[in-house]
């Protein structure tokens, strides 16, 4: 027998997922006959579907919810907003840490591998680290520069 043999993790199925989470402290609720459903904690939300291989997979990023709406982490490279359809907020470290916290709860109740750059801090859903806008776009979609007009 071999003593330092890895531990086999066996992740849930995606339906046995929400009571797993429920035990847990989730909220979740069921949407489009019952394959997506929303999970909710420490006022955070992400969407869970089924996969091909019948595994629960994040069907939408982790987000923190304001105002109603899920704000999606943004990194600006100087600074990290959460961003809604209607807002742009700096964010605290309350929220950060919330966000974080429930990333990381979720992942360990589903069975998921913590990256390392994950358990050093939040991971923002898009990254811009200098204020060139719209610099990623294709060249016949960016806007006109002032030196190009």
């Amino acid at each position: 027998m071999n003593k330092f043999a890895p531990l086999k993790v066996v992740p849930p199925s995606f339906d046995d997922a929400p009571h797993l989470l429920s035990e847990r402290g989730f909220q979740v609720v069921h949407s489009s006959g019952g394959r997506v459903y929303t999970v909710n904690k420490y006022g955070c939300t992400a969407s869970i579907e089924a996969g091909r291989d019948g595994q629960p997979r994040f069907g939408a990023f982790p987000a923190c919810v304001i105002g109603g709406e899920n704000a999606e982490l943004i990194d600006r490279g100087f600074q990290k907003f959460f961003k809604t359809s209607k807002l742009e907020l700096p964010a605290t470290a309350e929220r950060l840490e919330a966000l974080h916290r429930f990333s990381e709860e979720l992942k360990e109740a589903l069975g998921y591998t913590s990256l390392y750059n994950e358990g050093l801090g939040s991971v923002s859903a898009h990254y811009q680290y200098d204020r060139v806008v719209s610099r990623d776009l294709p060249a016949d979609a960016r806007p006109k520069r002032p030196w190009q007009k």
